[in-house]
């Protein structure tokens, strides 16, 4: 039997003159990617009985789009026999281009039937591939407007809310292998094998393969990557680890975010010093994986995931908000821990057109919710005495308070840093400041300003999300109060009688919000910034799904705004 691609291959980290291609293959051999004149060949490495490869083209021209092979063992693999869609192709970074960067989070694969798209809305990614495909058939090659590369920032997998086809597959494996541990979540995966086939189901999607294979993508994780509210605070650490099954979850989960996710973000250079892969390489496989997995879980300063990124005169630092928390005393909570803040201090410089922050969880949030985490924040802390801090501990985890408002030193040292850099005591001011994030299922655009600073730098909060995941009304509803003026004010004050001072920043939101799933796209030309959301209208792309399954669904402009003056 012959070997082949399980999944992949994936467009990852890709610079002017080098390109990384990562596939899962079906057993252990050989992957050999060409482009052009350019082949590189790499042995697969084993993780827990799956195999996998990282494939690093260089040497490449700048700006220049090739189509590229896979090939496994010496047989052609990619692209499929009788694929329908164009060539995948390596598109090499161009500084001197306009930089478009698509960014969205929260995505569930579904069947794109009508009852999905009634639950779910339409997949917007999906949609968004094959409008791509349509558009560069028509150009017989590169498209008009190519994206210069894919962020998604955040629940790129739902492990603790999967859908039918991964619990028929939870069960089977499970009934299979009985003895592995008592009594593990039935409707949630736990084990190294499931999070691989959670991950093949979720990229599987032809259309989303496709896309995934010739734009280039880098990823961070949310929470519900490893589990809901992940880290939210040192109760939930406490109370999640008396689970038995629980460090069988993390180490899977954080094992498998580094092969599918992480891996692929670092270039060539960086992977080689990174002591996972030198680990991996080495012959370690999945017990070296776990080791590493479960103490990057027991102490938030084992390993650093941010990453950060240039592309033509701007950068954009991936931040994870996540796995390198610290929040085992309430009275000292840091978003980011002892490595990943002063990485981010040292990044937010000038010198640069634009500085982009992408993080998953939105830095700005609507100023009801900010308050409200803040207010959360610091009676948790005991700011209104002990006897509240249970209560408010049980608050903050039934609904989520855990953004960077209820990490208010953090938010704080950013907002210090940022101010720096606007005005000029970190290099050369930007054009802008761009938060991106996700994470709360509805999109927003807000416009920030220093107190008591003149510049002429934009600071501003995009948010895009879900991308194929939508909230359900009764939720909107409350979403959309929360971004309501009087709320703000009232959680202000509630904010204030625990003590909270007003940020040194203030910001309004300019737009949304909205609930439909979308996708953003934000075009970075010299000093000019623009931003677009985009959506499948869902009454359109549900009768479509009734009437015509085989016809593409639309993708709409759900809103644009210009950032920076013209």
């Amino acid at each position: 039997m012959g070997n082949g691609l399980r999944l992949g291959p994936i467009l990852r980290h890709v610079t002017e003159t080098s390109a990384t291609i990562w596939v899962e293959t079906e057993a252990a051999g050989t992957v050999t990617v060409t482009a052009g004149d350019r082949s590189v060949s790499s042995d697969t490495f084993q993780v827990h009985g799956h195999h996998y490869a990282l494939c690093d083209l260089t040497g490449l021209a700048s700006g220049r789009a090739v189509p590229y092979r896979v090939a496994v063992d010496g047989v052609p693999v990619w692209p499929p026999a009788g694929s329908s869609h164009p060539p995948s192709l390596v598109r090499t970074l161009d500084p001197a281009a306009p930089q478009r960067l698509l960014f969205g989070s929260c995505r569930t694969p579904t069947d794109h039937g009508p009852a999905a798209v009634a639950r779910y809305g339409a997949d917007v990614l999906r949609a968004y591939a094959l409008r791509l495909a349509e558009a560069r058939r028509a150009a017989s090659g590169v498209a008009a407007e190519e994206p210069t590369a894919l962020l998604l920032i955040g629940d790129q997998v739902y492990a603790d809310e999967i859908q039918q086809p991964m619990r028929d597959y939870v069960a089977d494996r499970r009934s299979r292998h009985g003895g592995d541990l008592p009594h593990p979540p039935d409707d949630e995966v736990v084990f190294f094998d499931e999070y691989a086939e959670l991950y093949r189901q979720s990229w599987s999607d032809p259309d989303v393969r496709w896309l995934l294979s010739t734009v280039p993508t880098l990823m961070l994780f949310d929470d519900h990557d490893i589990r809901d509210d992940w880290n939210t605070s040192g109760r939930w650490r406490q109370e999640i680890a008396e689970n038995p099954w629980w460090r069988h979850r993390i180490t899977s989960g954080l094992g498998a975010y580094w092969i599918y996710q992480h891996a692929g973000n670092l270039s060539p250079d960086e992977r080689a010093a990174d002591p996972v892969w030198q680990a991996l390489c080495s012959g370690g496989g999945g017990a070296a994986l776990d080791e590493f997995a479960w103490q990057a879980h027991l102490a938030p300063g084992a390993y650093r995931w941010s990453h950060a990124h240039t592309f033509g005169r701007s950068r954009v630092l991936m931040v994870d908000t996540r796995c390198g928390r610290d929040v085992a005393d309430d009275r000292a909570r840091s978003m980011l821990g002892p490595v990943g803040e002063p990485w981010l201090d040292e990044s937010l410089t000038g010198d640069v057109d634009h500085l982009i922050v992408a993080s998953t969880l939105p830095f700005l949030l609507p100023k009801g919710v900010h308050y409200l985490e803040a207010w959360n924040e610091a009676v948790c802390a005991g700011a209104w005495g002990e006897w509240f801090r249970g209560p408010g501990e049980r608050l903050r985890q039934a609904l989520d308070l855990e953004h960077w408002a209820a990490f208010q030193r953090s938010f704080a040292s950013v907002i210090a840093a940022v101010a720096e850099v606007a005005t000029g005591r970190r290099g050369r001011p930007p054009a802008s400041v761009l938060f991106l994030g996700g994470d709360v299922h509805f999109s927003y655009l807000a416009r920030a300003r220093l107190r008591g600073y003149a510049t002429d730098t934009v600071i501003a909060q995009l948010v895009c999300s879900p991308l194929c995941n939508w909230l359900p009304p009764a939720l909107r509803r409350m979403t959309w109060l929360s971004a309501r003026a009087v709320t703000g004010l009232s959680c202000r004050l509630l904010a204030a009688s625990a003590g909270v001072r007003a940020p040194a920043v203030t910001w309004r939101l300019d737009g949304g919000p909205w609930y439909d799933n979308a996708l953003a796209t934000l075009v970075l030309d010299g000093r000019s910034a623009t931003v677009r959301w985009e959506h499948s209208p869902v009454p359109r792309t549900l009768a479509r799904a009734v009437t015509q399954p085989e016809r593409r669904p639309p993708v709409a402009e759900l809103a644009a705004y210009r950032l920076t003056p013209r």
